[in-house]
């Protein structure tokens, strides 16, 4: 084997002489290093906190812990921070979603409003560069709140070698090895595969190939019929694809979506030119031809039915991700979805050992995942940490958005809680209504007897945006009444 000589004055962090314990070290003129092993990095003091990714979960945990004098690594494999979310998730798809409407209002809309424009035209690709530059601006910002509070990034794929210690297969080459007194597992969540049909991200795709085709499909089959399937449904509606999309329940929106709202999204999402079967089930599919040939039939079971795509989209669900981690080495349990078993601090069975965002309980969610890296933070450094899961909201960024925070009709109804129902629609809002706008309606749900909040569903627009009051309202146990006496700037949205 080779060998080279390198000079007392290089860091002695990185050096010792061959086949002698670290502990042992002692200063020489030359050490002697196997040039096989310089491309190793060699095991650091013991960190404080070790995160295992660095998506939503994992960066802001690494983040709020630097902040808190915390010795802090994050391990992610990606080789860009920021996660499904930043990367291939949340961030490009809002990107294409907000573009794709602009597209389609001047394409549809501005007549209306009094502008006339020529010939208008469609350039993807620039439409994916404009993507690709929000994309990697953030995860660059990211890096640098790195820098500024302390945390080390270590660009590789981690797995256990034993309850403190992980072991990291580097980017670059290489292997290294990381301690730390706790560890934060925060390795989010994949697209669920569907059986039969398989995924190359060009014409069978996750989310991940849904923003990124270099073509606008004629025909696309959305399977599923929740938030991500509606969101890129739409998008490649209005860019020009005949997009229909095939969901087992009898709603959109899945089960967290109030039905008198998700209704209503239906209607609009129709109007606007995207199809929809309902209660139906997809049996089989074929790709080996020009065409993907999807046979579906009613949920029920009936006569199959086969429908044509040059796309196809599986939007059925996330599942844990946690391939190679090596969990059942140090004898971390799962249940039955593959969830990493936790309690309410976070913590595994080894006390440790702590579980964040996708890979566990809970709704998939990036501020739900934000939320609970700052309470297990500080659960490690106060003891003590928070989060209201009866105030998490969730936002669907189709257009009109569709918005809601706690519970939904029909949770309330079956709790056997008495409550009353109030609703305003968007078409009597003035701002709405000088906007062009006017899709849409605000729900109410409250308790009958004490009139505190109990669920707040929007379908319109901005709606997003709006939810934000509703969720300060509830985490803080407003009533309607505190609402509707709060004054709200005329005229609004709000």
């Amino acid at each position: 084997m080779f060998k080279t000589l390198i000079p007392k004055a290089t860091s002695r962090s990185l050096l010792r002489p061959v086949g002698q314990a670290s502990s042992t070290f002692r200063p020489s003129t030359f050490y002697l290093v196997d040039r096989a092993r310089r491309g190793y990095a060699t095991e650091a003091e013991e960190k404080d906190l070790v995160i295992i990714g660095g998506g939503v979960a994992g960066y802001v945990a690494a983040i709020k812990a630097g902040q808190a004098g915390l010795k802090v690594a994050c391990i992610e494999k990606r080789g860009a921070l920021g996660g499904t979310c930043l990367n291939v998730g949340c961030i490009p798809s809002k990107s294409l979603l907000n573009n794709s409407h602009l597209y389609h209002t001047i394409l549809h809309d501005t007549k209306n409003r009094g502008i006339e424009v020529g010939d208008v035209k469609l350039n993807l690709e620039q439409m994916m560069k404009a993507k690709e530059t929000s994309v990697s601006g953030l995860t660059k910002g990211i890096e640098f709140l790195f820098k500024k509070n302390n945390v080390e990034y270590i660009r590789g794929t981690g797995a256990f070698a034993d309850e403190h210690t992980v072991a990291v297969n580097l980017i670059d080459g290489g292997e290294t090895s990381v301690r730390g007194k706790n560890i934060i597992i925060a390795t989010g969540s994949e697209a669920t595969p569907f059986p039969g049909l398989s995924i190359d991200e060009k014409r069978v795709v996750t989310s991940t190939g849904a923003i990124a085709l270099k073509e606008v499909p004629k025909k696309m089959v959305v399977i599923g019929g929740g938030i991500i399937g509606l969101e890129m449904g739409s998008v490649w509606s209005r860019l020009g694809a005949e997009v229909t999309v095939v969901e087992f329940l009898g709603q959109i929106g899945g089960p967290g979506m109030d039905a008198e709202i998700s209704k209503m999204t239906q209607k609009i999402l129709q109007k606007q030119g995207m199809k929809f079967k309902l209660n139906t089930k997809v049996t089989k599919g074929d790709d080996s031809g020009d065409t993907i040939k999807i046979s579906v039939e009613a949920a029920k079971g009936g006569k199959e039915e086969t429908l044509d795509a040059d796309v196809v989209l599986v939007a059925i669900g996330r599942r844990p991700y946690t391939a190679g981690l090596g969990v059942e080495n140090i004898g971390i349990e799962t249940d039955e979805r593959g969830r990493l078993v936790i309690d309410q601090e976070y913590r595994t069975k080894l006390p440790h050992i702590r579980v964040i965002g996708d890979c566990t309980f809970g709704p998939m969610l990036a501020h739900k995942a934000e939320e609970e890296a700052v309470a297990a933070v500080e659960f490690i450094t106060k003891n003590y940490g928070h989060v209201n899961y009866n105030a998490i909201p969730s936002v669907m960024y189709t257009h009109p958005e569709v918005a809601w925070v706690g519970q939904t009709e029909a949770e309330v109804k079956n709790s056997g809680v008495k409550y009353n129902v109030g609703s305003f629609p968007f078409s009597a809002n003035s701002r709405a209504k000088t906007n062009l706008d006017t899709d849409g309606i605000v729900k109410f749900i409250a308790d009958a007897e004490t009139d505190r909040i109990l669920g707040i569903h929007i379908v319109g627009p901005n709606a997003g945006e709006m939810i934000a009051e509703g969720t300060l309202a509830l985490e803080y146990g407003a009533s309607s009444e505190d609402v509707a006496r709060t004054s709200h700037a005329h005229p609004t949205l709000a």
